[in-house]
């Protein structure tokens, strides 16, 4: 199948410059008319980098530039974060202090609670009765030649 041959007129019988192939055809610029009953066109470049004619009322709104950034150096820990660390490691080891103190005269209320019925029971079997002393007296001498005398007494 042969293409048509699409050269201007004024090539027409000459040979093609590359045979086979069409030539592009002569094109005229024309004037583009838009229907501008919304406003103004105004061109602005696409995702491509081109030229492309949009209304102007369709434009987003301009934003401000961004106010110019902070490059001062900054702390490596924030004086903030670290009054609310110390404050709470504070209050952590004076809770966990506090809660020995507690522990401690818990404990030692059970102690004293088990120390007097103990006590009780004790004078409640002894029944009443009068104390007795037993009284022990050891009188030990040594003397030359590993003699010893022992005297008890009691």
């Amino acid at each position: 199948m042969s293409l048509p041959d699409q050269r201007p007129a004024d090539l027409v019988g000459q040979p093609s410059p590359l045979a086979g192939w069409p030539t592009e055809p002569a094109v005229t610029p024309a004037a583009v008319e838009l229907y501008a009953e919304r406003g103004p066109v105004v061109y602005v470049p696409d995702a491509y980098g081109q030229m492309v004619p949009m209304f102007k009322s369709l434009l987003p709104a301009p934003t401000p530039p961004p106010p110019p950034r902070d490059l001062s150096p900054q702390p490596l820990f924030d004086p903030m974060a670290q009054r609310l660390f110390g404050g709470g490691a504070l209050a952590a080891g004076a809770g966990w202090g506090l809660s020995l103190v507690v522990d401690a005269l818990a404990a030692g209320g059970s102690a004293l609670i088990l120390f007097a019925a103990i006590l009780v029971a004790a004078r409640i079997t002894s029944g009443g009765r009068g104390s007795t002393n037993i009284t022990q007296t050891v009188h030990h001498h040594n003397r030359w030649f590993g003699r010893s005398n022992t005297n008890l007494k009691g």
